[in-house]
């Protein structure tokens, strides 16, 4: 006896938890609860029912199923190379960025050094150390200058 009980009260417990309420008056004044609402007359609604799944965008039905633990686990696994790349992808950007400006200041500072006026010596094509002259002073001005251009954007 205890046992069906039991068994009855957690049935009875578990079957509504789902479902919507409603309160109503009938014509005798009687406060009445159940989980159909009456034809006619006013309704007072104590429990929604819980929200049904989202409409997926192909079918327009709602997803039945769950996704199963294999499909979480490759979606976590997509999700997670996806930032790791994208990780990467900005690390690289903030490389080359880093890289363009020391490029820039060093092409700079040499643009600098030839506008100072100072003597400057190269090594030419045999080895030897040569000053630069007025005219080649100005072509690798103007060649630095280029480059600057090109790479201070």
């Amino acid at each position: 006896m205890m046992r069906s009980t039991l068994v009855l009260i957690a049935l009875l417990t578990a079957l509504p938890v789902s479902a919507e309420i409603y309160s109503w008056k009938d014509k005798d004044g009687k406060v009445n609860f159940s989980d159909v609402p009456p034809p006619t007359g006013e309704v007072k609604t104590l429990r929604e029912a819980p929200a049904r799944p989202p409409l997926t965008e192909k079918s327009g039905e709602a997803e039945a199923q769950p996704k199963t633990l294999a499909e979480k686990e490759l979606a976590f696994r997509q999700r997670r190379a996806a930032e790791a790349e994208a990780k990467a992808q900005a690390e690289k950007e903030q490389s080359e960025a880093a890289d363009r400006a020391r490029a820039c200041e060093d092409t700079r500072n040499q643009l600098a050094a030839l506008k100072s006026g100072q003597r400057i010596a190269r090594f030419n094509s045999a080895g030897e150390r040569e000053m630069l002259n007025d005219a080649d002073r100005a072509k690798e001005i103007e060649r630095m200058q280029k480059q600057i251009d090109e790479i201070c954007k």
